[in-house]
């Protein structure tokens, strides 16, 4: 093999597995976060949140699989990453 072989192949495997979230996210059932909600997580995929520049509430979605296998998504609210401590 050559190096631009083995390079694109490099390639290609690391963009895959970026698209994984995506495509999970894409193909989940979503479901908004409530006090006392029964929630089923086997495996966490992804955590993302809303950007914003400023501190305060935003909005989250954890991506995972429940006990089954099957991807979900779960839509909360929480502080902003952007909120420092202190």
């Amino acid at each position: 093999m050559t190096f631009r072989t083995i390079s694109a192949a490099c390639l290609l495997t690391v963009l895959s597995a970026a698209a994984l979230p995506a495509m999970a996210q894409g193909n989940a059932a979503n479901q908004t976060y409530s006090y006392g909600t029964q929630l089923d997580i086997s495996q966490v995929i992804s955590l993302t949140e809303d950007s914003g520049q400023n501190c305060g509430l935003v909005d989250a979605q954890m991506t995972y699989l429940d006990s089954h296998g099957e991807p979900r998504v779960l839509t909360y609210r929480k502080v902003s990453a952007n909120c420092s401590e202190g």
